[in-house]
């Protein structure tokens, strides 16, 4: 079967290898979509944090199974079934409390294991989460998806609070769309037009601003001085992570769900002085995958105008150097190996 695997950064290549085996416990599966995300991007050029090369990336997946043991979610040969990619060991401190996102021996696929960027997977079948009311391309958002519904939900978002979220690429994106589910008033950063544009009609967020147009006067005056009950920076880039706390108000809460390699320096006056509540947010559990099915199931996410580029498997290495420029307008890429 063939497989793309990152060799270093900046090096893709095609290869084949024998199918997997199937096993104990685990389920083999036919992969039909993969999800470009930013956690790929960064693999390839080199600025992804717990990561280590060569490795076959994709965790944003759509599969089909073609074989699996008896199991409790009932799922059978020839169902549809997304991928949970994060391997917990549900013994640490953080699995006992039920965060098996942050788990401290946590393996993601396609970060600390190789994912799916291969025609057949062999995965534990607890990882898997029944999809047949789906398409492929839904399956294959649904993991980033639920990134953002988790950011939501850790963060206790309530209606007529405004949210402020810094980045409109796909995980920005997911945490606009359920916060304006939650009945929040949606300021969106970004320094691309197009994107802003996309969200402002396509998700319905209240207010856009261009981050080079002095946004935190842009953000007071849409707010009366009064600034945001919560900030998320969806973008993991060091400048935006360390100066998103200006769009706060005070005792307001700042997410943290995009992910930089470095080190962050925060001035403490400006984050005491506001009583800060700084935290992150990390992957997701299968409550929030649960809650994306649903939104995705009742049409209420515009998946066609999301997914803006796509490409067969075989030409994938081809393309994926334009989807790192801004100019090439991608919100989501994804691969069909249809």
């Amino acid at each position: 079967m063939k497989y793309i695997i990152c060799q270093e950064p900046g090096k893709f290549f095609l290869r084949e290898k024998p199918e997997p085996a199937k096993k104990p416990g685990e389920a083999l599966l036919k992969v039909r979509n993969i999800g470009i995300c930013g956690t790929d991007l960064h693999a390839y050029t080199g600025q992804q944090a717990f990561f280590s090369y060569p490795r076959i990336l994709g965790h944003e997946l759509a599969t089909e199974i073609i074989a699996i043991d008896p199991n409790s979610k009932g799922l059978k040969v020839g169902d549809r079934a997304i991928i949970m990619p994060y391997v917990s060991c549900g013994e640490c401190f953080a699995c006992r409390q039920g965060k098996t996102n942050c788990c401290s021996n946590i393996r993601v696929l396609g970060v600390h294991a190789d994912g799916g960027m291969q025609e057949i997977i062999s995965v534990p079948a607890d990882l898997l989460i029944p999809a047949d009311s789906l398409s492929w391309d839904e399956m294959a958002i649904a993991e980033p998806l639920a990134i953002g519904a988790h950011a939501i939900r850790r963060s206790d978002l309530k209606k007529g609070e405004t949210a402020v979220v810094v980045g409109c690429g796909p995980i920005g994106v997911g945490i606009m769309m359920f916060a304006k589910n939650e009945g929040a008033n949606i300021i969106a950063l970004d320094m691309n037009d197009k994107r802003l544009r996309y969200v402002k009609e396509r998700i319905g967020v209240d207010h856009t601003v261009n981050v080079s147009d002095d946004p935190l006067q842009s953000i007071n005056e849409i707010t009366n001085s009064d600034l945001a009950h919560v900030v998320y920076d969806a973008t993991g880039n060091k400048r935006a992570l360390e100066t998103g706390v200006q769009f706060m108000g005070h005792g307001g809460r700042y997410v943290l769900v995009g992910l930089s390699k470095g080190e962050l320096i925060f001035k403490h006056p400006e984050i005491h002085a506001k009583e800060t509540t700084l935290m992150c947010s990390r992957n997701a559990t299968e409550e929030d995958f649960e809650y994306v099915i649903k939104v995705l199931k009742r049409g209420r996410f515009p998946v066609d105008s999301f997914i803006t580029h796509r490409v067969p498997f075989t030409e994938m290495i081809d393309h994926f150097d334009s989807w790192l420029k801004p100019e090439t307008g991608v919100i989501k890429a994804v691969i069909d190996i249809n």
